[in-house]
């Protein structure tokens, strides 16, 4: 006889969701044992239909997740128990080929993804497909429209707009050349603000982005270059 076909239900970012409201009686019919065919088969009648329903064999469930936004601690027990979890790392390796104007985009992937892993976790490493665009067009524009849109704003989110901690993993704070730094104090003068004699606190938020940096290819090898040079 032939073989039925096999199926696949993907839910993405499954831990977003109610996961009782998603599953109901079907965190029980998914397992294996309770399937179709299985020594333990169970079916359930469908509220509105009330016809009876049970889960193949051939039926495979993939949920896919971003532990940096919403821990996995938080998941319904019953669901981890009945799922095999997959890491899904960064690939800087995949960016290996790729060379912008002198620049390795792997290394400076890598190197990044080292201070956030130390600064924050690993669930927090900036995904090697941001850059991928740079495959079919490693151009200095498209790099710096990629840091301007995406991974500058996904910084500023991660460490809530700590900018002395972005300086750290842009590598800003380290024998940069002038006009190299992506992040910059600001233009204005804080104590002529408020006067003189006003004594304002200098806060670790008081910095801004040099958007002409952001064209600029040595700002991206100082990424690089721990060691400045």
């Amino acid at each position: 006889a032939r073989q039925p076909l096999d199926h696949v239900l993907i839910i993405d970012e499954i831990n977003r969701g109610n996961v009782s409201r998603i599953f109901g009686e079907l965190i029980t019919l998914i397992e294996p044992s309770k399937r179709v065919g299985a020594d333990e088969q169970l079916e359930v009648v469908l509220p509105y239909s009330k016809k009876s329903f049970s889960v193949p064999h051939n039926v495979y469930l993939i949920g896919t997740m971003n532990t940096a936004d919403r821990s996995l601690a938080g998941l319904d027990i019953a669901l981890r128990r009945r799922f095999e979890f997959v890491e899904m790392p960064s690939r800087p390796d995949l960016l290996a080929d790729i060379e912008v104007d002198g620049i390795d985009i792997e290394a400076m992937l890598t190197v990044m993804n080292q201070r956030i892993e130390v600064l924050l976790d690993r669930d927090h490493h900036l995904g090697h497909a941001y850059f991928m665009p740079l495959i079919a067009d490693p151009s200095l524009k498209r790099l710096s429209a990629i840091f301007q849109s995406q991974i500058l704003p996904l910084l500023q989110e991660y460490f809530f707009e700590d900018w002395e901690r972005i300086r750290w993993v842009l590598n800003d704070q380290h024998k940069k050349g002038a006009g190299h730094c992506f992040v910059v104090p600001p233009a204005h003068n804080v104590p002529g603000l408020f006067g003189g004699t006003a004594e304002v606190p200098v806060d670790a938020r008081l910095w801004e982005l040099d958007s002409a940096a952001l064209g600029r290819r040595e700002s991206y090898l100082g990424i690089i270059d721990a060691n400045g040079g």
